[in-house]
Protein backbone atom coordinates (compact mmCIF):
# COMPACT_ATOMS: atom_id res chain seq x y z
CA UNK A 1 0.00 0.00 0.00
CA UNK A 2 1.12 3.53 -1.16
CA UNK A 3 2.18 5.79 1.85
CA UNK A 4 1.58 9.64 3.03
CA UNK A 5 3.76 10.69 5.34
CA UNK A 6 2.17 13.78 7.40
CA UNK A 7 4.38 15.66 10.20
CA UNK A 8 3.99 17.98 12.67
CA UNK A 9 6.08 20.31 15.18
CA UNK A 10 6.68 20.26 18.70
CA UNK A 11 5.61 23.14 21.17
CA UNK A 12 7.73 25.81 21.08
CA UNK A 13 8.30 29.96 22.01
CA UNK A 14 6.30 28.66 25.65
CA UNK A 15 3.55 27.08 23.78
CA UNK A 16 1.92 24.15 25.79
CA UNK A 17 0.93 22.30 22.67
CA UNK A 18 1.47 22.70 19.07
CA UNK A 19 -1.69 22.38 16.88
CA UNK A 20 0.04 20.81 14.21
CA UNK A 21 0.88 17.74 15.91
CA UNK A 22 -2.22 17.86 17.88
CA UNK A 23 -4.48 17.63 14.75
CA UNK A 24 -1.88 15.60 12.43
CA UNK A 25 -1.06 12.73 14.91
CA UNK A 26 -4.41 11.17 14.94
CA UNK A 27 -4.03 10.17 11.68
CA UNK A 28 -1.21 8.26 11.90
CA UNK A 29 -1.94 4.43 10.22
CA UNK A 30 -5.37 5.49 9.03
CA UNK A 31 -6.37 4.34 4.92
CA UNK A 32 -7.88 6.74 2.62
CA UNK A 33 -8.42 6.02 -1.18
CA UNK A 34 -5.71 3.21 -0.48
CA UNK A 35 -3.04 5.28 1.31
CA UNK A 36 -1.94 4.85 4.21
CA UNK A 37 -1.14 7.37 6.33
CA UNK A 38 2.15 7.41 9.05
CA UNK A 39 2.34 10.73 11.49
CA UNK A 40 5.39 11.63 12.61
CA UNK A 41 6.46 14.61 15.18
CA UNK A 42 9.56 16.94 13.82
CA UNK A 43 11.48 19.38 16.59
CA UNK A 44 10.78 22.84 16.21
CA UNK A 45 15.02 23.01 15.57
CA UNK A 46 17.26 24.19 12.46
CA UNK A 47 19.10 21.23 10.86
CA UNK A 48 17.65 18.42 13.65
CA UNK A 49 14.37 18.58 11.89
CA UNK A 50 15.96 18.12 8.40
CA UNK A 51 17.86 15.06 9.63
CA UNK A 52 14.88 13.44 10.80
CA UNK A 53 12.55 14.15 8.44
CA UNK A 54 15.47 12.65 5.62
CA UNK A 55 15.24 9.76 7.58
CA UNK A 56 11.59 9.64 8.02
CA UNK A 57 11.24 9.94 4.20
CA UNK A 58 14.07 7.20 3.61
CA UNK A 59 12.53 4.69 6.11
CA UNK A 60 8.41 5.14 5.07
CA UNK A 61 8.81 5.68 1.02
CA UNK A 62 5.92 8.08 1.30
CA UNK A 63 4.69 8.93 -2.43
CA UNK A 64 2.97 12.30 -0.66
CA UNK A 65 4.45 14.29 2.29
CA UNK A 66 2.92 17.18 3.63
CA UNK A 67 4.36 18.98 6.75
CA UNK A 68 2.63 20.80 8.86
CA UNK A 69 3.47 23.92 11.01
CA UNK A 70 1.66 26.33 13.49
CA UNK A 71 0.97 30.26 12.26
CA UNK A 72 -0.04 31.64 15.21
CA UNK A 73 -2.18 34.70 14.95
CA UNK A 74 -2.93 33.48 11.45
CA UNK A 75 -7.05 33.79 10.58
CA UNK A 76 -6.73 31.31 8.07
CA UNK A 77 -5.49 27.86 6.75
CA UNK A 78 -2.37 28.75 4.71
CA UNK A 79 -1.45 26.94 2.34
CA UNK A 80 2.20 27.66 1.23
CA UNK A 81 3.41 28.32 -2.10
CA UNK A 82 6.82 28.69 -1.83
CA UNK A 83 9.80 27.66 -0.18
CA UNK A 84 12.65 30.01 -0.11
CA UNK A 85 16.77 29.32 0.83
CA UNK A 86 16.84 31.29 3.64
CA UNK A 87 17.24 30.48 7.82
CA UNK A 88 16.74 33.56 9.48
CA UNK A 89 15.02 33.61 12.86
CA UNK A 90 13.48 35.71 14.62
CA UNK A 91 13.79 34.06 17.83
CA UNK A 92 15.64 31.11 18.73
CA UNK A 93 14.75 27.57 17.98
CA UNK A 94 14.45 24.65 20.46
CA UNK A 95 17.50 24.43 20.79
CA UNK A 96 18.83 28.17 21.67
CA UNK A 97 19.76 28.51 17.42
CA UNK A 98 19.18 31.43 15.99
CA UNK A 99 20.44 31.61 12.09
CA UNK A 100 20.63 34.80 10.33
CA UNK A 101 20.83 35.92 6.52
CA UNK A 102 21.92 31.89 6.26
CA UNK A 103 21.89 29.96 3.12
CA UNK A 104 20.19 26.73 3.68
CA UNK A 105 21.47 24.75 0.61
CA UNK A 106 24.11 26.82 -1.55
CA UNK A 107 23.81 24.12 -4.27
CA UNK A 108 20.15 24.60 -4.28
CA UNK A 109 17.55 26.73 -5.52
CA UNK A 110 16.57 30.35 -5.27
CA UNK A 111 12.98 28.37 -4.14
CA UNK A 112 10.86 26.06 -4.26
CA UNK A 113 7.33 25.64 -5.20
CA UNK A 114 4.74 23.11 -3.77
CA UNK A 115 3.52 20.52 -5.94
CA UNK A 116 -0.19 20.54 -4.19
CA UNK A 117 -2.89 21.22 -5.82
CA UNK A 118 -3.07 24.33 -3.93
CA UNK A 119 -5.84 26.59 -5.84
CA UNK A 120 -8.10 23.17 -5.85
CA UNK A 121 -7.58 22.77 -2.07
CA UNK A 122 -8.41 26.43 -1.19
CA UNK A 123 -11.87 26.34 -3.16
CA UNK A 124 -13.04 23.67 -1.54
CA UNK A 125 -12.21 24.09 1.69
CA UNK A 126 -13.58 27.77 1.42
CA UNK A 127 -16.59 26.10 -0.16
CA UNK A 128 -16.87 24.06 3.11
CA UNK A 129 -16.54 27.23 5.28
CA UNK A 130 -12.95 26.26 6.36
CA UNK A 131 -11.22 29.89 6.10
CA UNK A 132 -8.08 29.07 3.82
CA UNK A 133 -5.90 30.96 1.85
CA UNK A 134 -2.65 30.58 -0.74
CA UNK A 135 0.47 31.85 0.89
CA UNK A 136 3.42 33.32 -0.75
CA UNK A 137 5.64 33.29 2.37
CA UNK A 138 6.21 30.48 4.78
CA UNK A 139 8.40 32.51 6.59
CA UNK A 140 12.11 31.71 7.32
CA UNK A 141 11.89 29.79 10.78
CA UNK A 142 11.79 26.21 10.82
CA UNK A 143 9.05 25.54 9.02
CA UNK A 144 10.58 26.91 5.86
CA UNK A 145 13.73 25.04 6.56
CA UNK A 146 11.56 22.12 6.50
CA UNK A 147 9.94 22.65 3.83
CA UNK A 148 12.49 23.92 1.41
CA UNK A 149 14.68 20.76 2.22
CA UNK A 150 11.57 18.40 1.52
CA UNK A 151 11.01 20.34 -1.76
CA UNK A 152 14.39 19.93 -2.46
CA UNK A 153 14.64 16.12 -1.57
CA UNK A 154 11.73 15.08 -3.53
CA UNK A 155 12.48 17.51 -6.40
CA UNK A 156 13.72 14.85 -8.96
CA UNK A 157 11.16 11.99 -7.47
CA UNK A 158 7.55 11.78 -8.17
CA UNK A 159 6.54 12.34 -4.58
CA UNK A 160 3.61 14.98 -4.76
CA UNK A 161 4.69 17.80 -1.42
CA UNK A 162 4.52 20.71 0.50
CA UNK A 163 3.46 22.66 3.47
CA UNK A 164 0.79 23.99 5.23
CA UNK A 165 0.54 26.15 8.17
CA UNK A 166 -2.74 25.87 10.57
CA UNK A 167 -3.68 28.76 13.48
CA UNK A 168 -4.39 27.95 17.10
CA UNK A 169 -6.40 25.66 18.45
CA UNK A 170 -8.69 27.15 20.79
CA UNK A 171 -7.21 25.82 23.80
CA UNK A 172 -4.38 27.98 23.05
CA UNK A 173 -5.85 30.81 23.27
CA UNK A 174 -8.07 31.58 26.02
CA UNK A 175 -5.16 34.09 27.83
CA UNK A 176 -4.74 35.57 24.44
CA UNK A 177 -8.20 38.16 23.73
CA UNK A 178 -8.89 38.29 20.09
CA UNK A 179 -6.53 36.13 18.94
CA UNK A 180 -8.02 33.82 15.57
CA UNK A 181 -8.62 30.24 16.16
CA UNK A 182 -9.82 26.93 15.13
CA UNK A 183 -11.21 23.90 16.96
CA UNK A 184 -10.08 20.86 16.60
CA UNK A 185 -13.09 19.39 14.32
CA UNK A 186 -13.17 22.17 11.86
CA UNK A 187 -8.97 21.26 11.47
CA UNK A 188 -9.76 17.44 11.48
CA UNK A 189 -11.99 17.98 8.43
CA UNK A 190 -10.10 20.27 6.80
CA UNK A 191 -7.18 17.53 6.78
CA UNK A 192 -9.27 14.91 5.50
CA UNK A 193 -10.51 17.39 3.11
CA UNK A 194 -6.99 17.60 1.76
CA UNK A 195 -5.91 14.34 1.96
CA UNK A 196 -9.14 13.38 -0.23
CA UNK A 197 -8.70 15.57 -3.17
CA UNK A 198 -5.08 14.85 -3.32
CA UNK A 199 -5.14 11.06 -2.90
CA UNK A 200 -7.85 10.85 -5.29
CA UNK A 201 -6.03 12.90 -7.95
CA UNK A 202 -2.95 10.96 -7.59
CA UNK A 203 -4.54 7.56 -8.29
Amino acid sequence: MKKILLTGFEPFAGEEINPSWEVVKVFNYKEINDYQIVTKQLPTVFYDAKDILVNYINDIKPVIVICFGQAGGSKTIRLERVAINLNDARIPDNKGNQPKDEIININGENAYFSSLPLRKLHDLLNNENIPTSISLSAGSYVCNHVFYHLMHIIKDSNTIGGFIHIPYLDIQVKNKKATFSLDFTTLNKAIEIILNTITKESN
